[in-house]
């Protein structure tokens, strides 16, 4: 009598020999219903020990059992359990939070929330390809997002995967194999000579009118000026130190739901980088502001003795408290408008300040330094526009040498 041919064919494969620490599935289940696979691994100094990897059904064993022999040959360490990306990124972020500063991490979450999980949340971490990548990324683009931002998407999904390759949880950096939507970067608005001196004019007895003028003469960030403090000023030597910046911390979704806690709160952390922690010599015209607002500023604190918050902060509430980012900026947008001024953003007097400097011969370096840059390069590189003219001015000197 002959049998049917699938019945053959699971006789031939039982009886085919398998290969040294090939592994094997079990022929029945456990007595918890999991299916239990077993396979041998060899360590750098030969010892023999043998592992199990289980599954709910036969083919999940055997697939795990297929995992596992494969990433032993290629070195890397099978999950302890079954990932999808969205509980790998999530693992990902409480790992590296001690490691950042809050407003980074406030940024690589905002990402992984509303950007990455979305359209990669529920595919197996181990199955992850290009090609998913990529449609994550067109489809991010479909629903209006900026280039740029689907960009820094792609930069916090390419940082978390990197870590997994270092842990050797992946063979490779599936980010790494994609390429981000390319970003069109706009040219800088800043104020002309003229536009600053009628900046400068028109903030004179204005409450925060030593920060508008710290801002474009000394090119500090917003973040530093907000976090300023009377002790980081040197009104007799004509300086200040930059020690610190105040930014918004978002508080764990896990803690924010707790009643009393607030989702947020405003705090002064380390600047933005090492070479942003530095001292600034000030312009005339901003050390008379600062003595201005020191006057303004003693009142103020005894006006409000019985609720100051005593933060030591030279641009502060009405009670001593930070001052929000946001209110500055509407401040700052009807400064603009009550003045002529073209609509410009706040961080553009940061931009504005490194292009007089260099426009009136400031030396590159000293112009980096009082800027916070990292490196000379990201000045140079930040300003060429500013630079080209530099180089015709020189072009010109030598031409009156040689003439």
């Amino acid at each position: 009598m002959l049998m049917p041919i699938d019945a053959n064919r699971r006789i031939v494969e039982g009886m085919r020999k398998r290969t040294a620490g090939e592994g094997t599935v079990g022929s029945r289940p456990l007595p918890d219903g999991r299916w239990q696979a077993r396979y041998t691994t060899t360590d750098a100094s030969g010892n023999v020990s043998r592992k199990a990897v289980y599954g709910k059904t036969r083919h999940e064993a055997a697939q795990k059992l297929r995992d596992a022999t494969r990433n032993r040959g290629t070195g890397l360490t099978p999950l302890p359990r079954r990932q999808t990306v969205a509980s790998y990124l999530m693992d990902w972020l409480d790992g590296v939070r001690p490691s950042l500063k809050p407003r980074t991490w406030d940024r690589y979450e905002e990402q992984v929330r509303l950007h990455l999980i979305p359209h990669l949340g529920r595919l197996w971490l181990e199955r992850l390809g290009p090609g998913d990548v990529q449609r994550a990324y067109a489809a991010l683009l479909d629903r209006g997002l900026s280039p740029a931002t689907v960009k820094r998407s792609h930069a916090t999904l390419h940082r978390a995967l990197e870590q997994a390759v270092r842990w050797r949880v992946l063979p490779t950096n599936i980010a790494g194999l994609v390429d981000p939507p390319r970003v069109t970067h706009r040219d800088m608005s800043v104020l002309s000579p003229e536009q600053a001196r009628r900046l400068v004019d028109a903030v004179a007895g204005d409450r925060l009118e030593a920060l508008y003028v710290l801002a474009v003469t000394a090119g500090l960030r917003q973040g530093e000026l907000l976090a300023l403090r009377w002790s980081d000023v040197d009104l007799d030597g004509g300086s200040l130190a930059v020690t610190g910046s105040l930014v918004r911390v978002y508080t764990p979704r896990r803690l924010a739901r707790e009643p009393g806690v607030p989702r947020s709160h405003l705090e002064s952390t380390e600047p933005k980088t090492r070479r942003s922690r530095r001292r600034v010599e000030l312009t005339t015209v901003a050390l008379d502001a600062l003595r201005r607002r020191r006057s303004a500023w003693v009142a103020e604190r005894v006006a409000a003795a019985n609720v100051w918050q005593d933060r030591d902060l030279v641009f502060c509430s009405a009670i001593g408290g930070y001052l929000h980012a946001s209110r500055l900026t509407e401040q700052f947008k009807a400064l603009l408008l009550r003045s002529a001024l073209p609509h410009i953003r706040f961080h553009d007097l940061r931009h504005t300040a490194a292009t007089l400097m260099l426009s009136r011969g400031v030396h590159p370096k000293v112009a980096s330094e009082m800027l916070g840059h990292a490196t000379v390069a990201v000045t140079l590189d930040l300003y060429s526009h500013v630079t080209e003219t530099m180089q015709r001015s020189a072009a010109e000197a030598l031409n009156g040498l040689f003439a």
